[in-house]
């Protein structure tokens, strides 16, 4: 009984369905977080320090490297805070069913991209 298998996973052919891909970026974007929390905690902590350690970071978060990176955090906890509220949902078996779970993965898809523009735009 032999089964025809591909000899190797091509994952750049492969067509996510939109729950996934939001499940996939719920897990990434959570990452991210996750990982960057130490290093805004300590920036946090030491720009409070005096004074003039304000006005040195506030003076480095105005190169455009930093704020496209601050623009990627943002984007991170807004996808992480709304597919969080999606799975809450999914959880209490409200939007279960397909058509709905796709519905609401391509609301917190959108609505996650345009609240970064938006507060990216006031960010800049």
């Amino acid at each position: 009984m032999s089964k025809s298998r591909p000899t190797y996973l091509d994952l750049f052919r492969i067509r996510l369905p939109v729950p996934a891909l939001a499940s996939i970026l719920h897990r990434i974007s959570g990452l991210a977080l996750f990982l960057s929390l130490p290093l805004l905690l300590w920036l946090f902590q030491s720009s409070l320090s005096s004074p003039d350690s304000y006005v040195r970071y506030r003076a480095a978060f105005a190169s455009p490297l930093v704020k496209l990176i601050l623009i990627g955090l943002l984007w991170a906890f807004l996808h992480h805070l709304l597919a969080g509220l999606r799975f809450l949902a999914l959880d209490l078996h409200y939007g279960a069913d397909l058509r709905t779970a796709r519905a609401t993965s391509w609301v917190v898809l959108v609505s996650a991209i345009v609240l970064t523009v938006i507060l990216g735009i006031w960010l800049w």
